[in-house]
C-alpha cells in the first residue's frame, strides 16, 4: 500500500514542481545571461562559450550608462507615458468589454467577430495613415501619439479578455443592481469590475509592457531629444557603442527590470487574493 502511494505521489510531484521549474528555467535563462553579460568589464566582446558567472564581475557598465546618454531623463519620460497610458487602457478596455457583455447574443457575436478581424490587421498597415492624422492635428513631437493607442485599449485582445471575464458575472446581479436604481456606470464600477480583478491585473501588466517597450511610436513621432523614451534611447546606445557588449546588456537589464517587477507584483496580488492559497498551512488567514 505504501509503495503504491509513493508511485502515485511521484508523478504528482513531477507535474506540480519539476515541469513548471523546467519551463521557468527556459524563460529565465535569457534574463540570467543578460545580467551576467552586463557584469563583464566594459569593452569586452561576448563570451565564446556558455558563461554561467562572469570571471570578474563589475558594475562599470552601469556606471558608464549615464555618461553616454541622459539615462534618468529617458526613464522619467517612459514612466510618465506609462503612468498616463496604463490607467487609460484599463478604463477603455473594461468599459468596452462591459458594453459587449450587455449586448444580446447575436450582436455580441458580430462585435467579437469584428474585433477578431481587427486583431488580424498588422500594425504596419496603419503607420502612414496614423502619422498623417497626427501631423494634421499638430501633435507630432508630443506624447499624445504615444497615448493614442490607450484610447483604443492598445489591442482588441484586451477588450476580448475583459468581455470574456465579464461573461462570468451573473445576469441576476446586474438586474438586481438596475432594479435598485443604479446606472450602468455604477453597475460596471461597483458590481462587475470588482469581480474581474485578475483580468484587470492582466490587462494592466500587458499595457505596461506594451507602452514601456514601445519603440516604433517614439521613433516616428518624437523629434526633441528631451522627450525621448528609454526604448528609443536604448537604440541610440546601440548605435553609439555597437561593440561594447556589457554596456548594451546593462541597458537591456534596466529596460527589462521594470517589467519583471510589475509582473512579480501582479502575481503577488493575485496570490494574496486567492482564498485557496490563504488557507494553506502557514497562510495569513
Amino acid at each position: 500500500m505504501r509503495g503504491a502511494q509513493v508511485r502515485t505521489a511521484f508523478p504528482r510531484w513531477i507535474g506540480r514542481f519539476l515541469v513548471p521549474a523546467l519551463f521557468a528555467a527556459v524563460f529565465a535563462a535569457p534574463l540570467w545571461f543578460m545580467v551576467v553579460g552586463s557584469l563583464r568589464p566594459t569593452g569586452l566582446p561576448p563570451p565564446r562559450t556558455l558563461e554561467i558567472l562572469p570571471p570578474s564581475p563589475t558594475l562599470d557598465a552601469y556606471a558608464r550608462l549615464p555618461e553616454l546618454l541622459p539615462l534618468f531623463r529617458y526613464l522619467a519620460n517612459s514612466a510618465l507615458v506609462v503612468a498616463l497610458a496604463v490607467p487609460l487602457t484599463v478604463l477603455v478596455a473594461s468599459l468596452t468589454g462591459f458594453g459587449i457583455r450587455l449586448l444580446g447574443p447575436a450582436a455580441r457575436r458580430r462585435v467579437v467577430t469584428g474585433l477578431l478581424v481587427v486583431l488580424l490587421v498588422p500594425v504596419t498597415a496603419v503607420w502612414a495613415t496614423r502619422f498623417e492624422v497626427f501631423r494634421l492635428l499638430g501633435v507630432v513631437d508630443t506624447y499624445l501619439p504615444l497615448l493614442a493607442p490607450a484610447l483604443l485599449a492598445v489591442s482588441p485582445f484586451l477588450v476580448l479578455l475583459y468581455a470574456w471575464s465579464f461573461g462570468g458575472v451573473p445576469d441576476s446581479q446586474l438586474e438586481a443592481a438596475r432594479l435598485e436604481g443604479a446606472r450602468w456606470l455604477s453597475v460596471w464600477r461597483r458590481v462587475a469590475l470588482p469581480q474581474v480583478r485578475p483580468a484587470t491585473l492582466a490587462v494592466a501588466v500587458l499595457a505596461f509592457t506594451y507602452h514601456w517597450a514601445n519603440f516604433i511610436d517614439p521613433l516616428l513621432y518624437l523629434h526633441s531629444g528631451d522627450r525621448y523614451t528609454y526604448a528609443l534611447g536604448l537604440q541610440f546606445l546601440r548605435l553609439l557603442n555597437p561593440t561594447d557588449w556589457p554596456l548594451l546588456m546593462a541597458g537591456c537589464v534596466l529596460a527589462t527590470l521594470p517589467c519583471v517587477l510589475v509582473f512579480l507584483l501582479a502575481q503577488r496580488i493575485l496570490l494574496s487574493d486567492n482564498p485557496l492559497v490563504a488557507l494553506r498551512p502557514g497562510g495569513r488567514r
